[in-house]
């Protein structure tokens, strides 16, 4: 009888250890199809020995029989009732606040599927067709498209224009032209933004999951390529997939392109004036002829927008701008362009004189007008997004 009392005690401690009720134990034991039913009282207070012997045994085959059945139930016990923590997020935290920390977040670039999308995306055949700057002051009229509606509604119509008019130059009212190059742009940018904003909801939808389809996972491999993120690192993606403010890359678009009228805009879609050493490619005149640099060309103005957005989010030169808008993430605020902008120092050899004129030129044509500004929906996807 000893040997069964130390059983029976080993198997109480177990279910006091880990919190089981007889409860449980009874509805977990009936779904795998054992039965539990209370013992009828003995008419015989003494029970000869083969009967002692023969519980006996029944006592240890049901031990060993049930135990398995015991652990698997707290097992799932732990897992079911386990919040899910994304420690990616921790991980992120913790180096934002700890400054003297060697910084390894962010810190590499696989330069090879960089922009492999953006190229892709740039040699899909479309209708390339160059309208005038009267037809496409004309197109804006038709749609009650305007600048001065957009700025008190926030809503911009989903017109998305592949090139930019020759005649933009030749218009000599300076707020007319910038005001059509705004309104040519505007669509293009929030555009791209939208994209971002729908892979980050994924992003973090898959974080949040303790268990990922194959589907999701082949989608975090691909935008670990998109974005040249090494060794999958979640924290790393998280901050180079984000937007870029309106206003920002608006004054950018302004600045490099003369409001459009550059001859990088004009021939080559170049609203960035992003440099390449290989393949298509803009050669800036007076360079010396052993300069290997070109000013990137595309054949719609989406995909510069785009190659300008990739190239923030990666660059190592902008690391400090992904920083500082990770911070404002953190602290949850708005992304401000004047504090981003001070950040974009290396994108010209002018420096923070550079910087000054953009922060210029977003204060005086009130472009943090269209930093909250939406996107008329095109699609059922893209309403979510309003």
């Amino acid at each position: 009888m000893m040997k069964n009392t130390i059983i029976l005690s080993k198997i109480n401690k177990y279910f006091i250890k880990n919190k089981i009720s007889i409860t449980q134990i009874k509805k977990y034991l009936d779904k795998k199809g054992f039965a539990i039913k209370k013992a009828r009282p003995s008419r015989e207070n003494n029970l000869g020995s083969i009967s002692r012997t023969f519980l006996s045994s029944l006592i240890i085959i049901a031990f060993f029989s049930i135990a398995p059945l015991v652990i698997n139930f707290t097992k799932d016990k732990v897992i079911f009732s386990k919040v899910h923590e994304n420690d990616s997020k921790n991980k992120l935290n913790n180096l934002l606040e700890n400054k003297n920390t060697p910084q390894k977040l962010d810190d590499e670039v696989n330069q090879e599927f960089l922009f492999e999308d953006v190229l892709n995306f740039d040699e899909q055949p479309t209708d390339t067709v160059r309208l005038s700057a009267a037809t496409i002051v004309e197109l804006f009229k038709s749609t009650n498209y305007n600048l001065k509606d957009v700025r008190k509604n926030k809503l911009v119509k989903p017109i998305s224009l592949t090139l930019l008019p020759e005649e933009i130059i030749k218009i000599e009212n300076s707020k007319e032209r910038k005001d059509l190059f705004i309104q040519i742009i505007l669509p293009l940018v929030i555009k791209e933004n939208n994209y971002i904003k729908l892979d980050r909801k994924k992003l973090f939808s898959i974080l949040n999951k303790n268990n990922n389809t194959s589907a999701e996972k082949k989608w975090l491999s691909s935008k670990f390529k998109q974005y040249g993120v090494v060794n999958n690192d979640l924290s790393t993606l998280k901050i180079r997939m984000d937007e870029v403010p309106i206003s920002m890359t608006i004054a950018q678009a302004a600045k490099e392109t003369g409001w459009g009228t550059s001859r990088f805009a004009q021939e080559g879609n170049a609203l960035f004036g992003q440099w390449t050493w290989s393949g298509a490619g803009i050669k800036p005149l007076g360079a010396e002829d052993n300069t290997t640099h070109k000013v990137m060309k595309f054949n719609v103005l989406q995909a510069s927008v785009k190659a300008y957005q990739r190239n923030l989010n990666t660059h190592s030169s902008y690391r400090d701008f992904r920083r500082a808008r990770a911070e404002l993430r953190d602290k949850k605020k708005k992304l401000d362009s004047i504090i981003l902008s001070e950040y974009l120092d290396k994108y010209a050899e002018t420096g923070k004189k550079y910087v000054k004129i953009l922060q210029q030129i977003i204060k005086q044509n009130n472009l943090t007008d269209f930093d909250d500004a939406k996107l008329l929906p095109s699609s059922i996807e893209l309403e979510s997004l309003i």
